[in-house]
């Protein structure tokens, strides 16, 4: 077994649990200072720097975060993260240099719990390890991006042959990208999944001035228009043109040259409010993430006033404690269709419901935050729906390992 620190290195604090400082609105300058002299008294305190990545990340300072980043996986592409006493399980995820959005943020889902976590970090231009860790179970944490295509290709073949249980395969990762979720789900029964098509900036300025019509690249299609930077997650860059003479100012503050278009699809309920929910899929088995209510189309929990609002947390704690024989219920057959046609261990899916009651599908992702952050004093109903999330991926962990020794045995 690889030590990925010495006895006078800190261990790592991790995602988990500096994202939980921040949720709090602790002031993160006195640990983002405490790490930089860290860092410049044992310049090869790799988990200094990997911490100080993170903490920059979540100040909003994105190009010094992958500075850092990259400084720290040329140290050390292997970090590690204890479970909590003797670990029952051992798990090792694969990673991909990048944001808070590029791997799946596995720690929340085995906090304070008996698995422990290896996060080796591999890429082109980073220092090879003599060995891998031991584990009983591999988990392929990178997400679908354009950055991690080629890796994802790269890995395929490798992995085919792994001497242990792998979950997340690198091929089906591939599958959540938006035009090929789309292809594999768009006659799926009870699925409503909008058309996106990649297109460059000089497309939307044609579009932009007359030149071109949406149609022209994406058939049958036409305003209003949701368009986002390829890659763009949490609303970067997301917005909804409603004509041709929107498209110049919205891209005007934007330094990006990909970009996604899909038709806009209108999912207010008749009180005119927009839902939006988060729903996880472990071993094709649907559980309830969170839900958003918000008088604008484009929710994200963060900004739907779950806090401000007692009869909209009323409403997200009966979605969750109904979940099983409600919205689960509702949607089985959308959830057993999605799950047959990307064929992952573990997904992430963000939703909401169409008038005639199908399941609108806005992204299928495997990097998307499922936390037990929120306060429990104002949230009391996300403490056992959480649980229920993270015993079965700690469920779906232990499966995976003890068939692993089945097939060695």
């Amino acid at each position: 077994m690889i030590s990925t620190h010495s006895a006078a290195t800190p261990p790592l604090m991790g995602l988990c649990r500096l994202m939980r400082l921040a949720f709090r609105g602790q002031d993160l300058k006195p640990l983002a200072d405490e790490l930089i002299q860290r860092a410049q008294e044992n310049p090869r305190d790799a988990n200094a720097l990997m911490d100080l990545s993170t903490v920059l990340e979540l100040k909003f300072k994105p190009d010094l975060a992958l500075a850092t980043q990259a400084q720290a996986l040329q140290m050390q592409p292997l970090y590690h993260l204890p479970a909590k006493g003797e670990p029952e399980l051992r798990l090792l995820a694969l990673m991909a240099p990048g944001d808070l959005t590029t791997n799946a943020p596995l720690a929340f889902l085995l906090e304070g719990g008996a698995v422990s976590l290896d996060m080796i970090y591999v890429g082109p231009g980073l220092p090879p390890l003599p060995s891998l860790p031991e584990h009983d179970v591999m988990f392929v944490a990178m997400g679908e991006s354009e950055a991690t295509h080629p890796l994802l290709e790269e890995l395929g073949p490798v992995i085919e042959g792994w001497p242990r249980p792998v979950l997340n395969p690198p091929g089906r990762i591939m599958r959540t990208s938006r035009d090929a979720a789309h292809a594999l789900l768009q006659d799926a029964s009870g699925i409503v999944i909008p058309p996106a098509a990649r297109v460059t900036r000089a497309d939307l300025e044609r579009i932009g001035s007359g030149r071109r019509v949406v149609s022209d690249l994406l058939p049958d299609t036409d305003f209003p228009l949701i368009v986002r930077p390829v890659d763009a997650h949490a609303g970067h860059g997301l917005a909804r043109l409603d004509g041709a003479e929107e498209v110049t100012g919205y891209l005007e503050p934007l330094k990006k040259e990909r970009f996604f278009i899909s038709p806009f699809v209108d999912y207010r309920g008749t009180d005119g409010l927009y839902r939006k929910y988060r729903v996880v899929l472990i071993g094709g088995q649907a559980f309830a993430g969170h839900m958003g209510v918000s008088g604008h189309w484009m929710i994200h929990y963060l900004n739907a006033g779950m806090s401000e609002s007692a009869e909209k947390r009323a409403e997200e704690a009966h979605f969750m404690e109904t979940f099983a024989e409600g919205f689960a219920r509702r949607h089985a057959r959308a959830f057993q269709a999605i799950n047959e046609r990307l064929g992952l261990d573990y997904l992430v899916i963000d939703c909401a419901e169409t008038a005639d009651g199908q399941l609108l599908i806005f992204e299928v992702d495997t990097g998307a935050v499922v936390h037990a952050m929120d306060p429990p004093d104002l949230f009391p109903y996300k403490v056992p729906a959480m649980q229920k999330v993270f015993r079965a991926f700690r469920a779906l962990l232990e499966q995976a390992a003890q068939q692993g020794e089945s097939v060695s045995t």
